[in-house]
């Protein structure tokens, strides 16, 4: 799998939440994790927090939106269940991407979706638990960007194989010779 995703969360103040949140992104290898104007006791988030996230992937926090800092080119992408929201199953994750979730009983910020690259949304008929709803999108971004076998098109069928990596040869690039350039 190319590229790197970090997952965070705005305004969450549910300790286990948030060691649940924590934990699979460890397990689904995020880059990184942040938060935005949290309102937790620490000591408690590690009560949900069985691997121990903290110590193996580096933890942001921000007390606004505007102090969020992202690396170069990482597309911010935030969960919403809003209708103008693109549904997960249609969206095309980037390549590096920060997914950030709005906290319990309530939605993501005006300026946090007006900074958005994108917004997606998890087509169901109402909010789940901010840990469920991050761990659906790691799955989707697992099952859309990594190199698996294709599933059976029946029940009893066995998955394709992966199929092997093809290495091409040697691509030389050179300027189109056809071209000249401006003024000459």
């Amino acid at each position: 799998m190319r590229g790197y995703f970090a997952i965070g969360v705005e305004g969450i103040s549910k300790p286990m939440n948030l060691g649940n949140l924590l934990r699979s992104a460890h397990a689904f290898g995020a880059s990184f994790f942040f938060t935005i104007a949290p309102a937790f006791n620490a000591r408690e988030v590690k009560l949900s927090d069985t691997s121990d996230a903290a110590k193996h992937l580096p933890l942001y926090t921000y007390d606004s939106v505007d102090q969020l800092k992202l690396p170069r080119l990482c597309a911010l992408v935030g969960i919403e269940l809003t209708e103008e929201a693109v549904d997960l199953p249609s969206f095309r994750h980037p390549p590096a991407a920060a997914y950030v979730l709005g906290p319990e009983k309530g939605v993501l910020s005006p300026e946090l979706i007006a900074r958005a690259d994108h917004l997606v949304r998890i087509p169901m008929r109402f909010c789940v638990n901010v840990g469920v709803a991050g761990a659906i999108v790691m799955y989707d971004r697992l099952l859309t960007t990594g190199r698996h076998a294709r599933r059976p098109t029946g029940s009893r069928g066995s998955p394709e194989p992966v199929a092997e990596h093809v290495r091409g040869g040697r691509v030389v690039r050179r300027a189109d010779a056809s071209r000249k350039p401006s003024g000459a």
